[in-house]
């Protein structure tokens, strides 16, 4: 194992994250590495020439002209969440927060990335590349928990691992059925007349460096594979711990509602538009103080490839530089009354007064999350379709204990009551 460091104050991290060093990968680094077999080596995993390469590559595709279309798929896949949630309004359960909203945003991302209508919200584990999915996350998280397992030669050789890496190539395979049928289409001149945008994968078929060379298959898959990981499970543990946040604190919970209902007046669809979400000014302040008190992503690492100066000491390569966003996030030298939600500490005169680096659900830096604008428009999207159709409170009947996964995730679910308010 490599020495390590970690830290949780902006003073400290601003050395780390405005650097790009790469993560801890390769033998005897547990975590990343797991994932290498699923995602290989993909925006999230790579490093050096090749990185800069293909985030140069990748960035054109979060633009927001080509994230403007996407509006319409995240209302498309929020009317069926909805209609799921009156459903269960009618019969009287609960919501299962995390498990369905999952499954929106992970109908969300097939579309987006390559317009695959899987309709796993309806169909849940009937849908076998739903499932995959699902069951690589979980083996990956099996296997960062469980010691014997960091030894590849150990994993490899138990049931779970040959299942695993099974799985990688039904998913590694169903991937590349479609590139290779979307090459086909753009080859011949054939276009999907029905689709009025252009998905991720389109966007990495058509990118080209310096020299006029694209992506490969594999390097596209791989980058599609890293997408449907990144913005699928972490988004969905955002939008969980607002809902949450929201049914605990109602005052806020109607102020946001409020806002909501002036933006949707006097329209004839309660359909979010892209004009609108400029406008969601105080669900936005919301937003952001669910993502500091609950960070999808509660740690990320590098591994230090130059000597490193911090707080008067030297670090030396080789080292790995652990950032504890949750830890950032509850400093009380950073952030007084951490454990309260206060959405107007994002407000303009009061987030200025802040270090920048104080506050990073999204990471920082070169590094940064390339889809952050992505995943906060989805999420902006959900929650006041949600907001605007119902009143949220928590389930007395269930506790809420975080899981001890890669992302922040609530153990056996969050459980809310819905009210119907139109």
């Amino acid at each position: 194992m490599r020495p390590q460091i970690f830290c949780n104050h902006p003073d400290l991290i601003r050395q780390i994250v405005k650097r790009s060093d790469p993560k801890p990968t390769g033998i005897g680094n547990a975590g990343y590495n797991f994932l290498l077999p699923w995602l290989g080596d993909g925006l999230l995993l790579t490093s050096g020439k090749k990185w800069f390469r293909n985030r140069r590559l990748l960035t054109p595709g979060f633009h927001f002209d080509i994230l403007k279309p996407y509006i319409d798929i995240y209302n498309k896949e929020v009317d069926v969440l909805l209609s799921k949630m009156d459903g269960f309004l009618s019969e009287g359960k609960s919501l299962e927060v995390c498990k369905h909203i999952s499954l929106c945003a992970l109908d969300i991302l097939l579309r987006c990335a390559f317009s695959q209508d899987s309709n796993c919200q309806m169909k849940g584990k009937d849908d076998p590349y739903v499932e995959a999915v699902r069951h690589l996350s979980l083996s990956v998280i099996e296997r960062f928990t469980a010691p014997l397992y960091t030894l590849d030669s150990v994993y490899k050789t138990s049931k779970g691992g040959r299942e695993f890496f099974k799985v990688c190539d039904y998913v590694h395979g169903v991937a590349d059925q479609v590139i290779s049928k979307r090459r086909q289409e753009i080859a011949t001149s054939k276009k999907d007349s029905k689709r009025k945008y252009l998905d991720f994968l389109d966007i990495l078929l058509a990118a080209r460096d310096d020299e006029g060379r694209g992506l490969t298959d594999l390097e596209i898959r791989n980058e599609v594979d890293t997408f449907l990981f990144e913005g699928h499970d972490t988004t969905a543990s955002g939008l969980t711990y607002m809902l949450y946040c929201f049914a605990k604190y109602p005052e806020y919970q109607q102020k946001a509602q409020q806002e909501i209902d002036d933006i949707m007046e006097a329209r004839g669809s309660d359909y979010v538009q892209w004009e609108d979400l400029s406008k969601m000014t105080y669900l936005t302040l919301c937003i952001k103080e669910s993502l500091r008190m609950y960070p999808p992503v509660v740690i990320i690492s590098r591994v230090v490839e130059d000597e490193l100066e911090i707080d008067g000491k030297v670090i030396p390569a080789g080292f790995q530089a652990n950032v504890s966003i949750y830890g950032l996030h509850h400093n009380p030298e950073v952030w007084e009354d951490h454990m309260e939600f206060k959405p107007e500490r994002f407000l303009p005169e009061n987030i200025q007064k802040k270090d920048p680096f104080a506050f990073l659900p999204f990471a920082a830096g070169p590094r940064n999350c390339i889809g952050q604008t992505f995943a906060m428009n989805e999420m902006k999207v959900v929650i006041a379709r949600i907001l605007r159709r119902f009143d949220l409170t928590l389930d007395p009947t269930h506790e809420v204990h975080f899981a001890q996964e890669l992302l922040l995730k609530p153990y056996k679910d969050i459980k809310l009551k819905l009210n119907r308010r139109r």
